[in-house]
């Protein structure tokens, strides 16, 4: 018989390429806008045309994050040194931006820590971990977190992925072996933390995470590992614990959820595919730990749907629940908008006490990027409500975790 295709070499044009996908996307109603450069070792078969420019007000914003090819990490790897794009620090900071290696026999990872020139006594800590493709500089840059560093006096640490754990720095948030305590990547993470801590004479029970798409994926999955160092979970454009196993899994997720197990999609199948990538699990327990967590998602992101932002506050709701021995938390949306901006609708959860313990924003007509973000930095819409802000209210306003 015939075959019907002829296959030969690839040759690689990027211009080319970077046209052809721009043509399937608007056919697809996917404009990207500002989709500069493409990264390279992507695997066959998944999106490419990850963005690099900044998502303006009135534009389809719908950018393209995915998982990349995934590098097995040679044990007791130098880490590698962190990319620095051309960009100056926000103006309106005034304290310093260091460079840091934390090393450990596993391995290890770079990190930026910001000190603002005014530090409280016995300061809080956030971890802000990037999406795929960014540094901690366009990280920092984009979310502005710094200027509320100074404006409030605590320590920003941003963990860099390197490219040799994963081509284009996402960091693993689908593979088993880096959803687990005391091993991985949210070991590195966490002992970036508590090196921090130590230095700095920080406030142990007022140590957070919080992350966009990958990075949130890989916040939530910390919120779950460890709960007793972590007092609060910030998650934007991400997915929920132990959503997927592996890259054709990732995928699934991030479109919806629908796992091709058996026909099960949604919340199901994320549960489905939870206890396949950890069969050893009890399928009757929890998915996630009892942190306090604050959800931003937009509900024109085409790249993680929405659905995974609403599981990811779905989880945290059930388990802080479970774990209070009064009634369940009561749950109330209001809506607003920023002026001149996007509408957006909030959900709290709140205990018998009146504490708000899950927070879940969904902000109406915004796709893959971070709300209220600056144009200084990649995936950001400034035309949203204020992401950083949002969440960095949330974590100060939480009563003291126990003592890590």
């Amino acid at each position: 018989m015939k075959p019907h295709f002829k296959f030969s070499a690839p040759t690689f044009d990027a211009s080319a390429i970077t046209e052809t996908i721009q043509r399937a996307l608007t056919s697809a109603g996917l404009t990207t806008g500002h989709t500069t450069g493409l990264p390279t070792g992507l695997p066959t078969g998944l999106p490419t045309g990850l963005p690099t420019g900044h998502v303006r007000r009135g534009a389809d914003n719908n950018v393209v994050d995915v998982v990349a090819r995934v590098v097995e990490e040679r044990p007791g790897a130098k880490a590698e040194p962190p990319h620095r794009p051309a960009m100056d620090e926000p103006k309106t900071t005034s304290g310093t931006f260091e460079t840091h290696e934390f090393l450990q026999p596993a391995g290890g990872r770079a990190y930026k820590l910001y000190v603002p020139a005014r530090l409280a006594a016995a300061p809080p800590l956030l971890l802000m971990l990037h999406g795929c493709t960014q540094c901690a500089d366009d990280f920092a840059a984009g979310t502005q977190m710094n200027r509320l560093a100074d404006e409030h006096g605590f320590l920003v640490a941003y963990p860099e992925q390197t490219a040799q754990a994963n081509s284009s720095k996402c960091w693993n948030w689908f593979k088993a072996q880096d959803q687990v305590r005391h091993a991985g990547e949210p070991a590195l993470i966490a002992g970036i933390a508590r090196e921090v801590a130590a230095r700095h004479g920080v406030d142990t029970r007022r140590i957070f995470v919080a992350g966009l798409s990958a990075g949130a994926a890989m916040a939530v999955i910390l919120g779950e590992t460890y709960p007793e160092l972590f007092a609060g979970v910030g998650a934007h454009s991400g997915l929920p614990y132990r959503s997927a196993h592996d890259i054709p899994s990732a995928m699934a997720a991030m479109k919806g959820g629908r796992c091709g197990i058996g026909g099960i999609s949604g919340v199901n199948g994320v549960r489905a595919m939870a206890r396949m990538a950890s069969p050893d699990a009890d399928p009757g327990k929890k998915l996630a730990q009892p942190v306090p967590t604050i959800v931003f998602h937009g509900d024109r992101d085409h790249t993680v749907q929405l659905s995974n932002g609403i599981e990811i506050a779905q989880q945290a709701s059930n388990a802080l629940a479970a774990a209070s021995t009064s009634a369940a938390l009561r749950a109330s949306t209001e809506r607003g908008a920023r002026a001149g901006g996007r509408s957006y609708s909030r959900t709290v959860h709140t205990d018998a006490a009146g504490q708000v313990r899950v927070e879940s924003w969904t902000v109406h007509g915004a796709g893959h990027a971070w709300a209220g973000g600056s144009q200084s930095g990649s995936y950001t819409d400034a035309s949203g409500p204020d992401a950083s802000a949002e969440m960095l209210r949330f974590f100060l306003s939480l009563p003291h975790a126990g003592s890590a």
